[in-house]
């Protein structure tokens, strides 16, 4: 088995914005708290953070901030996707030298390529970098499929380590094709442990944002083998999940944290403030929770 860049759960940690950019001291508050709630890396500039409204610039500089923060603590795995297979491979190259421990490397959404282009595509980022990556497959939101043939071809790349799988439907196909190969994390909070049934050995997670603690002790039961706990923990979650997706990530968590009293800004536009139908869901199920008071 290819070693893992991490086991269990990994956060897609939000990018605290202020209207002047970057909110810095905000998002080092916000690493130290998951390193001590025993998160297991530190995914950053991905989609949850917002890494679409970033220019290069200020994406690589969000990323550096996290790697000395976290400070050899946890992984850092830098979200380096595009659409342009040149510039994914320029944000690639950048964010191993500002010292990321992996990459995370989404499907070129809208060009909708062939499977062989998404392999080339992935093979000469794969080929520019020395450290390990993890593909992100998200059909919602990229319009294609990293088809379970094309991984398989992908994993026998010696740093191509893990793959996000949005699409759980063919996670057990996923697992048939690529062995011990490829190093599977469930890329959908409310479908963890049908991931982890398949050999998946862990989550990037949005809830982790607010939940962390849960969604470790949701991950770390299943992989010690207590699967009534993490199958309680999972269920006992579902609200929780669904009030975080009502509308499009990261919407929901941003309004969630801010309502938490973090103070975490809000999302770049064209993401706007949630509906004040959803505000209303979202608090209730806070409380219901016990993470604010009514």
């Amino acid at each position: 088995m290819k070693k893992p860049l991490f086991k269990g759960s990994a956060v897609a940690i939000i990018t605290p914005f202020t209207e002047d950019g970057v909110d810095y001291t905000k998002l080092s508050e916000l690493c130290a708290w998951h390193i001590k709630q025993n998160t297991a890396a530190l995914i950053v500039a991905g989609t949850t953070g917002e890494a679409s409204t970033m220019p290069d610039e200020e994406h690589l500089a969000v990323i550096r901030h996290v790697v000395v923060q976290a400070n050899h603590q946890i992984p850092v795995i830098a979200g380096v996707g595009s659409n342009d297979t040149r510039h994914a491979i320029e944000l690639s190259v950048e964010a191993e030298r500002r010292g990321a421990d992996g990459l995370l490397s989404v499907s070129p959404y809208y060009n909708k390529s062939s499977q062989q282009g998404l392999y080339l595509h992935f093979k000469a980022i794969a080929d520019s970098v020395n450290i390990p990556i993890i593909l992100y497959n998200v059909p919602s939101r990229t319009a294609i499929n990293i088809n379970p043939e094309t991984l398989a071809r992908l994993s026998e790349l010696p740093n191509i380590n893990g793959v996000k799988e949005c699409n759980i439907e063919q996670a057990a196909e996923v697992a048939l094709s690529c062995g011990d190969q490829l190093n599977m994390y469930s890329g959908e909070d409310a479908m963890v442990l049908p991931l982890l049934s398949f050999g998946g050995i862990g989550v990037i997670s949005v809830i982790a944002n607010i939940v962390p603690d849960l969604t470790h002790k949701m991950v770390s039961a299943w992989l010690s083998g207590d699967t009534q706990t993490a199958i309680r923990t999972q269920i006992e979650l579902i609200p929780l999940i669904k009030a975080m997706f009502c509308e499009v990530n990261p919407i929901p968590v941003k309004a969630a944290m801010n309502m938490m009293g973090l103070e975490v800004g809000s999302c770049r536009m064209p993401l706007c403030d949630p509906s004040p139908e959803h505000q209303s869901l979202i608090r209730s199920t806070l409380i219901q929770y016990g993470l604010i008071q009514n």
